[in-house]
């Protein structure tokens, strides 16, 4: 029986590998249905106080708590974990910024799709052979039927720019959680991101709360940052670990699926046959990257 370098037999090597793999999967499934109904919850948070403001505070809450119970080591961290750290805290400030308010302009399904196109680079770019190409093509395929409904392409300009934005954040999340995750042990380093995420959001935040945001707008952005970003972005840190960015990438094909079941039962957003089978290309396109990476 051949034998890899660590000695293990190469079946049992591969074995383990696609049991990490599912593991990792499974973390993913939870985060993506953390975000989209988590997105689809605090849409009407967003439309009484703001987009800006309640974004501001479910960071700042979701940076507290995760440096209550880190507790990150501050003055022990060299000047490249303070870059990687600061550079993955930017791109969750654009990534999330530019989502939400996307959503307050098109379809959650439409902003979804839009978004991962950011991912599908990610995916794209770590392809290393013309099969594995099938899946982020078939991911894109569907992402372009979820665009669209009976009257043609949905969504008002500001709102695709915005989306676009988010999806350029998200690119460099996936590389910079990678690599945070590299670099700092357990969850320091998603807890530093966070707060230099919190800080990047304040002045948009703090300009359209007028600098006293409402007790009950604080209140309610308390339970909202579990949903975003607190628990998705943990779960992702622990899967970017167990997985390379690209297979990541092309997983997370299918939260534009999930995003329109979110706003097709949370807010009652229609879907036509055409989305449907959108739906299911990109979870067919996430399933593929699992069973025949």
């Amino acid at each position: 029986m051949q034998e890899n370098a660590t000695g293990l037999p190469l079946a049992d090597t591969g074995r383990a590998h696609r049991s990490a793999l599912l593991g990792a999967a499974m973390l993913c499934v939870l985060s993506m249905l953390f975000v989209q109904f988590g997105a689809a919850l605090s849409s009407p948070t967003m439309e009484t106080y703001g987009t800006f403001s309640t974004t501001w505070l479910r960071l700042c809450w979701a940076a507290a708590v995760l440096a209550l119970l880190v507790r990150p080591r501050l003055h022990r961290f060299s000047l490249a974990r303070w870059l990687a750290a600061g550079s993955l805290g930017l791109a969750m400030a654009v990534m999330t910024t530019c989502f939400f308010a996307a959503i307050q302009r098109i379809p959650l399904g439409l902003a979804i799709a839009i978004e991962f196109l950011g991912p599908l680079l990610v995916a794209s770019l770590g392809i290393r052979s013309w099969r594995a190409l099938i899946w982020p093509l078939l991911a894109l395929t569907g992402v372009l039927l979820l665009a669209r409904n009976e009257e043609g392409w949905i969504g008002e300009p500001l709102g695709v720019l915005l989306a676009f934005g988010s999806a350029a954040g998200w690119a460099a999340y996936i590389l910079m959680m990678k690599k945070v995750g590299r670099l700092f042990q357990g969850f320091e380093g998603l807890s530093v991101s966070l707060l230099a995420a919190a800080l990047i959001a304040t002045p948009l935040g703090l300009w359209q709360s007028g600098g006293h945001p409402p007790l009950l707008q604080i209140a309610s952005c308390a339970g909202l940052a579990l949903f975003v970003p607190l628990l998705p972005y943990g779960l992702e840190m622990v899967a970017l670990r167990r997985m390379p960015a690209s297979s990541f990438g092309i997983l997370m094909s299918a939260e534009p699926a999930v995003g329109a079941l979110a706003g097709y039962v949370v807010l009652a957003q229609p879907m036509i046959p055409m989305q449907f089978v959108g739906t299911a290309l990109v979870v067919s396109a996430s399933l593929g990257v699992l069973v025949l990476p």
